[in-house]
């Protein structure tokens, strides 16, 4: 017994000092392979560059992804009017255009318009094709009721997003503007994604928020969102005038 007990006790030693052994040479290993990498960084500094827009590029998929995911639970929570100082020029100068022909007031819209420039920077849908939407279906009310039980700004049918609703405090939240554009942007994405054309998408969306004349609400959109575009290209075109006057070559 004592000599299997002294085997036993020898065998342990050597599992305890090859372990030992096989962390220290591990730790070097790792310490030598970082002080490889930091060299090289120091030596290229283009790899230095590479590194850092890989980085930037990720942080920014992430800042995204975390604004898209983390929307108030509640849309009383949300402010639906908007300081003008602090929209773009073009968004003032859409808000401005929209509030004069449709007489809403500049504050709620600015709102509106700046929440439509931001969800389409996420869906790469143009704000102005948003905006159009909203012209036609509600013009910019967004207390409408269509027909068929269709509400606010982008007309939803609050049965048929039952689940996206309750993210934002019930059915009541379609009459949030932002919420309704929220939701009515998310329901044009699919119907894009089903379809071959965005005329094609457009014709199903009339036609769920109860339009009687589906290519006739077309061509309104189409038109709305041609007029707004003219109106931002203008503009830049006399700013990118104005500062060649400015700084002649």
């Amino acid at each position: 017994m004592s000599h299997l007990a002294l085997c036993l006790q020898t065998w342990a030693a050597d599992v305890r000092e090859g372990f030992v052994e096989i962390t220290r040479h591990s730790l070097a290993l790792i310490g030598l392979v970082v002080v490889m990498v930091g060299l090289t960084f120091v030596s290229r500094p283009d790899l230095q560059a590479s590194a850092s827009g890989v980085l930037l590029g990720w942080l920014e998929i992430r800042q995204v992804e975390v604004s898209d995911t983390t929307e108030p639970d509640n849309a009383a929570n949300r402010s639906t009017a908007k300081s003008l100082k602090n929209l773009t020029a073009d968004q003032l100068l859409v808000t401005h255009w929209l509030s004069r022909k449709y007489r809403v007031s500049s504050e709620p819209l600015g709102a509106v318009v700046s929440e439509a420039w931001a969800i389409g920077e996420r869906s790469q849908l143009p704000p102005s094709l948003i905006l159009a939407i909203m012209a036609v279906e509600s013009r910019f009310n967004p207390f409408a009721s269509g027909s068929q039980g269709n509400v606010g700004l982008m007309q939803i049918e609050r049965k048929a997003h039952v689940d996206e609703l309750s993210r934002f405090g019930g059915q009541l939240s379609a009459f949030d503007p932002l919420t309704n554009v929220r939701v009515g942007v998310r329901h044009l994405q699919a119907l894009i994604q089903q379809t071959t054309t965005l005329e094609e998408a457009l014709r199903l969306y009339g036609l769920s928020s109860g339009q009687s004349t589906e290519n006739l609400y077309v061509e309104r959109v189409l038109a709305e969102q041609k007029l707004l575009e003219k109106l931002t290209e203008r503009q830049n075109t006399a700013a990118v005038s104005a500062k060649s006057r400015l700084n002649p070559l």
